[in-house]
Order: structure tokens, then sequence, then C-alpha cells
């Protein structure tokens, strides 16, 4: 009996440089819109429950509604364990769909909870599926985006949370208001809202292409050809015209399966250690803040001063607005000033602006107003800042593992932040003291800014850099005519003059 080897089949690939040479399109439009809508259910999520119009219906106090919020983030994090290695193994596209539908399942489901522990079920339900989403999408956007966006546009689109934010406060001025509908039927329905504009957003994303990226990894070369072939015949369509491709910039790859999980902590652990540290670091640090305050900020308006909780959306919606403004506007400095520069800047201020607010509220002197308002201006910062956390994550490993690596930092991070509602929630009490509030406060800001620190100390340079080049793909068998294709984790960029 004889046995012969497998031989695995090498293709020379032009995909990742035709990909990043394009020019801003229709096309790209539709995968900010059709990929982006997941932070945007998110953010309406976090922000109908975070407004607590379930409790009284539920019999749910302070403590019970942060352990609701908790229930959620630890179905995020196991959604995004295990979509994130389906992803990986199985395509971008079909994880993408997959998740949105466990999504809407469990928020609608959520909404007819006749009891605390049924209401805990579904909302772990409707977090897997959004976690998922993140695992998924993070990956699928950052390799179709074009390098020199890809930072702006990650930003911008993890950033529409807080679009999604407002509009859950927008819709909680109606759904809580008693005026207009029965108190256990207001908030029942606010949970079908975000399941009926996920069933629109399910039909957008029939007609997202996989990513040529992963299929040029996965033994699809050929299906990649003619996705890039099918993406640049619509630029082109639109009137705008594509440079040629230098065909030096060309890399050569085998097919590469499943990676074991001995690979993926090698590459984690030995070749990209200071990687990882700055990936867990950025997620830990901005989950537990945002965590601890979008789950509670509706009880410290109502507790300590005194706001009803229809009126606390109103105010929630600038709040969400200026989040938006974050994002939006200092995205752009991310490609331009460099990673590491504005990953420091934003974290830091953001926590310097809270620490702040911190002495001012254990002294009295802030109003419902006055309070939203610092929360506003930290979060200018710290939402931009978050959201280059998802994009650093995913755009400094390899490709073969890319979604993993999402998932598991993402799951530290949200694993770490579910502490936060439930230690909130109980430092918050009924509002009669606020010396433990402070001291929360003030641990939210440090850890703020030691983030901030970290990762700009050993931040990667990787601002309009290709992927490929920010990080060899597993399945590389030669790279770019002229690459340097570094063995070990390039701490030395740490070092470098350049802030990027």
């Amino acid at each position: 009996m004889s046995s012969s080897k497998v031989q695995v089949k090498e293709v020379r690939s032009l995909v990742p440089a035709r990909m990043d040479r394009l020019p801003w399109s229709r096309f790209h439009w539709m995968i900010v819109v059709g990929l982006g809508f997941s932070w945007i259910l998110d953010g309406l999520e976090v922000q109908i429950v975070a407004a607590n119009g379930y409790a009284q219906t539920l019999g749910m106090g302070a403590f019970e509604v942060g352990l609701a919020g908790t229930f959620y983030l630890l179905g995020q994090v196991t959604g995004a364990l295990v979509f994130g290695r389906l992803t990986d193994r199985l395509g971008r596209k079909k994880l993408f769909i997959l998740s949105l539908v466990v999504y809407l399942a469990g928020s609608a489901i959520a909404g007819l909870a006749f009891a605390p522990w049924f209401f805990y079920i579904w909302r772990f339900v409707a977090g897997a599926g959004i976690g998922g989403e993140y695992a998924a999408i993070n990956s699928a956007i950052d390799e179709i985006i074009p390098s020199k966006y890809r930072g702006r546009v990650d930003i911008a689109i993890n950033g529409t949370y807080w679009g999604g934010a407002a509009l859950g406060a927008v819709a909680n001025i109606f759904f809580l208001n008693t005026d207009l509908l029965p108190q256990d039927v207001g908030w029942r329905l606010s949970f079908f809202l975000g399941p009926v504009l996920g069933l629109l957003i399910i039909w957008l994303r029939r007609h997202i292409p996989e990513s040529p990226r992963w299929q040029m990894t996965h033994g699809r070369e050929e299906e990649a050809e003619r996705n890039v072939d099918e993406i640049e015949e619509r630029i082109r369509n639109e009137g705008k015209t594509i440079s040629p491709v230098d065909d030096a910039k060309a890399i050569t790859v085998k097919e590469y399966g499943q990676v074991p999980f001995l690979v993926i902590a090698k590459v984690l652990f030995r070749k990209y250690p200071r990687r990882t540290l700055v990936g867990v670091t950025m997620m830990v640090t901005q989950s537990f803040l945002y965590n601890a305050i979008f789950f509670t900020y509706a009880l410290v308006l109502q507790n300590f001063y005194d706001t009803p909780p229809a009126s606390a959306g109103q105010y929630f919606i600038i709040f969400a607005v200026g989040n938006l403004a974050g994002a939006l506007i200092l995205g752009h400095f991310f490609d331009t000033w460099g990673r590491r520069r504005m990953l420091f800047g934003t974290y830091v201020l953001a926590g310097l602006i809270l620490l702040f607010s911190a002495f001012l509220f254990n002294a009295g002197v802030l109003n419902a107003g006055t309070h939203t308002a610092f929360w506003c201006a930290s979060f200018f910062f710290a939402s931009a800042g978050a959201s280059a956390a998802y994009l650093t994550v995913s755009e400094i490993f390899p490709l073969e593992l890319r979604s993993q690596v999402i998932s598991y930092v993402f799951s530290i991070g949200q694993l770490v932040g579910s502490i936060a509602p439930a230690l909130y929630g109980a430092l918050i009490g009924d509002g009669t003291d606020r010396t433990p509030l402070f001291w929360g406060y003030v641990l939210g800001s440090v850890v703020m800014i030691v983030g901030g620190v970290i990762s700009g100390v050993f931040g990667v340079s990787a601002a309009g850099k290709s992927l490929e080049d920010i990080a060899d793909p597993l399945s590389l068998v030669a790279g770019a005519d002229g690459k340097v294709t570094p063995d070990e984790d390039d701490g030395k960029e740490a070092a470098s003059a350049d802030p990027k």
C-alpha cells in the first residue's frame, strides 16, 4: 500500500493590491451601510435596556437592571467565540448573515418576557448574535475597504453605535411615555424596533460579496479574482478610473485550512506578544468604562437628579450625538496623524475629563444637564478611541485567524466589562451616598488613561498600509518583490519615530 503526500497548490495573487488601490465608490458605501448597521443595532439594544422601562413590569431593581446588561454582554462573549471561529473557517458572508438572524430572534423574544429569568435568557441570545457580528463584520470591513480609507471608515462604522443609541433614546421618549402607551406595552414594542430594521439589512447583505482576501487564502483564487473583477466593473460603470496594478505587488499564497489552537497561541504569544498586549488592553479598558456608564446612566440621572425615565432619554440623545461626532470627526486623523498618537490622545483625554467630572459630582455641584455635558465631552474622545480598538485588533494579525483573534480579545474585554453594569448598579444604590460612585468614576478614569499609555507606547504603525504588510498571512509563500517579512513581533515599531 503506497501513500502520497497531498500537494497544496500555490497561487500568485494580486487580489490584496487590487482591492487596496480602488477609488471610493457606491460599492464601498454599500459595505458601510450593509455591514456597519450592526453597531447601530448594538447601540439601539444597549439604550433600550439602559432606559429600564421593563424594570417595574418585571419587578427588577437597580442590581437586576445591571444584571440584565451583564447577561447581554456574556452573550456577546459566547457569540463572538463561536461565530468567530466559524467565520475564519466558513467565510465572512455566511456568518454575518447567520449572526444577524440570531440577534433578531433574541431581541424580539425578549420583548415578550414575563419574568426576569426569561428576560435574561433572551438578552443572552441577542447578545450572542451581536457578538458574532463584531467578529465577522470587522474582518470583512477591513479586508474589503481600501487601505487608504480603512482607519476612518472602520472607526466611523464602529461609531455608528451612537446613531443607534440616539435612535433608541428617541424611541424611548415615545415608547416609555405612559400618556401614549400603557407601561407594560411600550417597553415591549421597543424591543421589536431592532428586529424590524434588521430584516431590511438581511436583504442588503445578500448583495455583499465574500471577502476576496478570505477566498484567496482558502483555495478559491478563481472566485476571488472573479469577485474583484465584478467589483472593478461596478466601479468603472460609475465613471471612475481605476489605476493599473504593479505586478511586483503580487504575493504567493497556498491554501490554509482551519487554524489549530496551538498555532493561534504561537502567533499571539510568541510572534506578536506586544500586539496581543495592546489589543487586550484596548478592549478591556474601553469595554469596562463604556459598560459601566451606559448600562447605568439612566439610574444615575434618576437616583441622583430625580430625572424620570422618559426624560433621561432626552439627555442621552445629546450625549449620543456627541459620541457619534467624535468617531466621525476624529476618525480621519487615525489615517493622517497615525494610530499610536491618536490612541494615546483619545484614551487619555477621555480619562482626564471623566476624572475631573468625578470630583465635581462628589462635590454635589453638577445637575443632570452639566453631568451629561461632561459625559459628552469625555466620550467624544472615548468613542473614537474605542472604535479604534476594534480597528487595531482587526488589522494587526494574520488574515487566517483575524476573526478568531477579534473574538478572543473582544471576549476578554467583554468578560471584564460585564462586571461593570452590576458593579456600578450596586455603587449607585438608592442615590443617597455619592462616595461609592465617585470612586467608581475614578477607577474608570484610571483604566482609560492606562489603556492610552500602553497603546501609545506599544501600538503598531498601520496607517495606510496593506493588511498583508502589517501582518503576513499564515498562507504566505512569498511576499511582494522587495518586501521585508519579519518573523518576530515588530517591537521596533513601537520605538520608531513614526507615530502612525
